[in-house]
């Protein structure tokens, strides 16, 4: 490995030891057994070395278990019939990702005051949408590009919003695949 990646895994390996709040750029340049100067010539900045750590490494599980879901849940059944079923994976996936998604909550703060991280969370957001879209016109390939990308940016954000719920509100009511399902059924009609 090279220093950036040498930093990548040290910014991870120090935030999951030290926490995101506790944790400095000289534990990231220890953990990672490079020179401090290193994070600023890589990464302009810790913060930003940070974000790019948490959501590689996020990124990289919950987008897996993501496409997973979409895979499952549309196996063998038409677009309609599968929305139930998908949401109830990624439901899956909120629930067994729980630390990683508190991880990444905790960031977004972050990332709210930081413009260069901005940046790249909105290239890594977009990074998904076509990700997800990818997966959406493989298991259904009757959609179009315009039409698997507005899926995927749907499940997405719906996803994410109910992450942040789930983080500040876990006793709260959810919204299930047959709920779902329901409500897309009902704008469908009405």
């Amino acid at each position: 490995m090279g220093n950036r990646e040498d930093l990548l895994a040290g910014a991870r390996k120090a935030v999951l030891e030290r926490g995101l709040a506790k944790t400095t750029a000289r534990d990231i340049a220890g953990a990672a057994g490079v020179s401090l100067a290193a994070i600023g010539y890589h990464f302009g900045s810790k913060d930003r070395l940070i974000t790019e750590a948490i959501t590689g490494s996020i990124g990289s599980g919950i987008g897996d278990g993501m496409e997973a879901a979409i895979r499952a849940g549309g196996e063998g059944r038409s677009l309609r019939d599968a929305v139930a079923p998908t949401w109830t994976g990624l439901l899956e996936v909120l629930r067994t990702n729980h630390e990683a998604l508190l991880l990444s909550a905790e960031n977004a703060l972050l990332v709210a005051r930081s413009p260069e991280s901005q940046e790249f969370m909105a290239d890594a957001t977009e990074t998904a949408f076509s990700d997800l879209a990818n997966v959406l016109r493989e298991t259904h390939p009757e959609l179009s590009a315009e039409q698997a990308r507005a899926v995927a940016t749907l499940y997405f954000l719906l996803f994410q919003g109910l992450a942040m719920t789930q983080l500040i509100a876990p006793s709260a009511a959810t919204v299930d695949g047959e709920q779902l399902a329901l409500a897309v059924e009902t704008l469908r009609d009405m």
